[in-house]
């Protein structure tokens, strides 16, 4: 079940700097142990989007054959057994109600026990009626306009999901926007913003984060709103910065001598 960490190193490539939870110069993950299954889930109780497939192809791709990468769209996985068997669960363009309420207790446990959580795209269209999915994911999808080029901000840098970015990063996507602005959630650590006068539609008043993490008790969130399109999960970039943050969320790491492992 658990991997070789050198190996791991190799695998993931994430030697890189992270500042998360130090107040120091940004340091290098420290892994100690592992677990070597990701759990990618996209079941759709609302709109599906197509590029699913894409985007489940994309991270297997990107974390490699050592890395078992389970996909589903059956919520009874969501068990404490079963999700004690991951690194970290993703959440790729899920929508609508698609846990029930012990399915919900079983996720929540897991992710506040120090399970990690990566969301993309739609899973802010998820659970919308869930206080602590609101919490956890920060702000819900409310809108969007036509796909369509704009540029992302790099606001902070020090985290390992950023750090390789452009600060003005020019992708095409459909840019959603939010029904609060996740800055003014407790918690919530805002990465990037939407550029808004680079495109039509933007509707945040021109503060418009796009990516942007939390910690969920001992658990490591982090969510992106881009991957509505196929061609998003061939971008290196982004590709990149799915691989990382699938790392960062799901492999214990240490920083400043303070441990963040389970």
């Amino acid at each position: 079940m658990f991997m070789n960490v050198h190996k791991l190193v190799v695998i993931m490539t994430v030697s890189v700097a992270i500042l998360v939870g130090c107040k120091s110069h940004p340091q290098y993950l420290s892994l100690d142990t592992e677990k070597d299954r990701i759990l990618v889930f996209s079941k759709t109780a609302g709109f599906r989007h197509k590029s699913i497939p894409a985007g489940i192809a994309c991270i297997r791709e990107i974390l490699g054959p050592d890395i078992q990468v389970d996909a589903t769209e059956d919520s009874s996985a969501f068990t404490k057994e079963n999700l004690d068997r991951y690194g970290a669960v993703v959440f790729l363009s899920t929508t609508g109600d698609v846990l029930d309420e012990q399915q919900q207790t079983a996720f929540a446990n897991y992710i506040e026990g120090g399970g990690g959580f990566v969301g993309i795209h739609a899973a802010s269209d998820t659970e919308h009626s869930w206080p602590w999915f609101a919490q956890m994911i920060g702000a819900h999808f409310a809108g969007h306009p036509p796909v369509q080029q704009a540029v992302i901000v790099v606001e902070d840098r020090s985290h390992p999901t950023t750090d390789f970015l452009p600060e003005r990063w020019v992708r095409t996507d459909e840019w959603y926007r939010f029904n609060r602005n996740p800055r003014s959630v407790e918690g919530i650590q805002v990465l990037a913003v939407l550029d808004e006068s680079t495109y039509k539609g933007g509707g945040m008043n021109a503060d418009h984060p796009c990516i942007w993490w939390r910690m969920m008790g001992k658990g490591r969130c982090w969510y992106t709103a881009g991957g509505h399109t196929e061609e998003s999960f061939s971008e290196p970039l982004f590709r990149k910065q799915l691989r990382v943050a699938i790392a960062w969320a799901g492999i214990p790491m240490r920083c400043g001598g303070t441990s963040m492992s389970r």
